[in-house]
């Protein structure tokens, strides 16, 4: 290196390091010195010793087989460590890898930074494949700029729990090996959250890495604000909590059994067929009587919902819809951990992987599916009772496969999309469908005039999802273009846009008192959001893969979020604090539901399982702050496993049966 070389090269380095005023001032000495002209000889060239190190810093800077090295020598130091600290080191490779890859692609070493990537990617693809896929598309400096995902990487920092003898084995490692690559990219990137003692268990701490930084800074602020989670003034809760409506299962027992059991026999008869309705009531009953002393102390420790009104000008129920859920409520069955629910599961067969997802009324007298083929079908379960069949035939079924004793076939047959059909969703009453698609329209449909009423166009992109709100009218839509929308029947635009989400928004579900909708998204997150202003109220940071799922509780007081591994988290709203999460599925959650008093949740899931949680006991636990880090965690009550049925969607109807649906899939020969 001539002269002029050495002198650029320390006034870069001074102000890649920060030192901006003493490279202005060196900058500022030589052209003094030299009245303009290049640089000349000043004292650090006269010292052999200082020009030699200076030199090395200059190839080290340029030379992009340190990272490799590095990270290799890292890696290998981690991977060979003691078990008992193993998995606490192995949570810095993740970051170290993915800064040292977008570090080479900075600088412009394209070839090397795909070699990089391509030699270490598959220690990460179980738990970061989709961020893994995102970052292959970084290929030039102009991607760090110009990709949102990039982007809040390189600016955000990653929070990491590590016990403080792992912390100190990893220091000594970077100052022993001299490390400097891998100590600054961990020390810029990395922020280390020490607590003394044993490490924990890698399966005990599902929040062990999370966002931090510009990221979470924002997070906390935006979780500052004050929200009204209660449940709405004069619902029918309300009234009938107020009336004493919500009688325990012993009071029933013991004033109107009779009339609840044929009632409800009748309800069963409907919903799940003729066969053996009348014996799980009687199971249930004789369950609830016995525990009907249990579940009142569990109700009796939670305090109450607070009431607030609501935002939107809600819809008037008719009178009939009005008293059908109010009887529903009144022979509700009292639920906990000792009383299980009847679990009802509707099975598509011969849809050769053309389901895409399936909705289930509220009541259960109605399911529907919608297909790749951009259709959605719609079967009366009054129907197929009638016509002896137990199966819900699926795409490619020819019409005379089945039908009913009347001629016709069993299920009604809805066409207007012109893409697949990703979300399919019933009206409270169960009068309309609404349905969204990869054509980036969201269709109404009735299911007494069994037609399309109206085109929703809004979304730029394919909707991943649908809801209506707990009252009907009001729905809400969210989309690979990373925005929710809140809709209105009777109007074809929508009425608020919620945008904030770093990638495709994939799930949405409405506040029980319908002032706020949750989104769940490929970012990992979760948010909640004001549906008068359309801003974020909430950010749920914790996940480590795309969120597929939501529930709220029927107090408004917790939501639950199931993510592409198969964790389930369950939230407070008012803190944004991760309460406890579920670890038992080993595939995809999609679908989750509370039953109708909140003390159990439901999990769907594509391995083919439904689980039950005890809710109660896990509320129990946080309140004390779990003396020690490892008892916070939901009760698993029990798992249905099914013979090869992904579960694609849960619902727990108004008198606590528990309705699933999902398509048989042919087991891996």
């Amino acid at each position: 290196m001539d002269p002029e070389q050495i002198n650029e090269f320390v006034v870069g380095y001074l102000k890649k390091k920060g030192f901006s005023s003493a490279a202005k001032d060196l900058e500022a000495y030589h052209h003094h010195n030299n009245n303009g002209s290049s640089f000349t000889s000043t004292d650090y060239h006269n010292d052999p010793e200082l020009t030699k190190l200076i030199r090395s810093f200059s190839q080290q800077e340029d030379d992009p087989t340190r990272y490799r090295e590095g990270y290799s020598n890292l890696r290998s130091w981690a991977y060979n460590s003691l078990d008992l600290y193993k998995h606490e080191l192995l949570r810095v490779m993740y970051p170290v890898f993915i800064h040292c890859y977008m570090d080479l692609v900075g600088k412009g070493h394209t070839q090397e930074a795909r070699g990089f990537f391509n030699s270490f990617r598959r220690d990460h693809e179980m738990v970061h494949l989709r961020d893994l896929q995102k970052l292959e598309g970084v290929l030039a400096p102009s991607h760090l700029e110009e990709m949102e995902f990039a982007r809040s990487l390189r600016k955000s920092k990653v929070n990491i729990k590590i016990s403080q003898y792992s912390y100190d084995l990893l220091i000594q490692y970077l100052q022993r090996t001299k490390s400097t690559l891998m100590l600054g990219i961990i020390n810029e990137h990395i922020n280390f959250q020490v607590y003394s003692g044993q490490p924990t268990p890698s399966s005990d701490d599902i929040e062990a890495v999370t966002i931090f930084g510009s990221f979470q800074d924002t997070a906390n602020h935006i979780n500052q604000k004050e929200i009204q989670w209660g449940l709405l003034e004069d619902s029918l809760e309300d009234r009938l909590e107020k009336t004493g409506g919500l009688l325990s299962d012993s009071e029933k027992g013991q004033g109107e059994s009779k009339d609840g059991d044929a009632d409800d026999s009748k309800k069963r008869s409907t919903e799940i067929g003729k066969q053996g309705s009348s014996l799980k009531k009687l199971k249930k009953d004789k369950a609830g009587n016995a525990t009907a002393k249990v579940a009142r102390l569990e109700t009796i420790t939670v305090p109450p919902a607070p009431r607030v009104k609501p935002e939107l000008a809600l819809p008037v129920m008719s009178t009939d819809v009005e008293q059908s859920i109010l009887e529903d409520l009144r022979n509700r069955v009292q639920l906990s951990s000792v009383a299980m629910p009847s679990v009802s599961f509707y099975t598509f067969v011969n849809t050769h992987n053309g389901l895409n997802c399936s909705s289930i009324s509220h009541d259960g007298s109605l399911v529907a599916g919608g297909f790749s083929d951009s259709s959605i079908k719609v079967w009366d379960m009054a129907k197929i009772g009638q016509a002896g069949s137990g199966v819900l035939q699926g795409e490619n079924d020819t019409n005379d496969q089945i039908m009913g004793p009347n001629g016709r076939r069993s299920y009604t047959l809805l066409l207007g999309h012109s893409g697949p059909v990703y979300s399919a969703t019933f009206s409270p009453p169960g009068d309309f469908v609404l349905s969204s698609s990869a054509d980036t329209t969201i269709r109404l449909w009735s299911t007494k005039l069994n037609a399309n009423l109206v085109c929703y166009k809004g979304h730029n992109y394919p909707v991943w999802d649908v809801q209506f709100s707990p009252f009907g009218h009001y729905f809400a839509s969210c989309s690979h273009d990373r925005t929710a929308r809140i809709w209105s029947m009777d109007r074809i635009q929508p009425l608020r846009i919620m945008a904030g989400h770093l990638s495709d928004v994939d799930c949405v579900q409405w506040h029980p008192n319908c002032n706020y909708i949750a989104t769940g998204s490929s970012d990992k997150t979760v948010r909640l959001w004001d549906v008068q202003t359309g801003e974020c109220v909430r950010i749920f940071v914790g996940h480590r893969s795309m969120v597929l799922s939501l529930a709220m509780s029927p107090d408004g007081r917790y939501m639950a979020s199931g993510d592409e591994d198969g964790t389930i988290m369950m939230w407070d709203l008012s803190t944004a604090r991760c309460i406890t999460p579920l670890m038992g599925h080993n595939s995809c959650v999609w679908s989750l539901s509370y039953s109708g008093e909140g003390s159990l949740l439901a999990s769907g899931s594509a391995d083919c399982t439904v689980k039950l949680w005890d809710v109660t006991s896990s509320t129990k636990l946080t309140k004390a702050e779990a003396k020690n880090g490892n008892t916070n965690r939901l009760r698993s009550l029990r798992t249905f496993p099914t013979k090869s049925t992904p579960v694609h969607a849960l619902r727990f109807s108004r008198r606590n049966l528990l309705f699933a649906a999902g398509a048989l899939s042919k087991p891996a020969s």
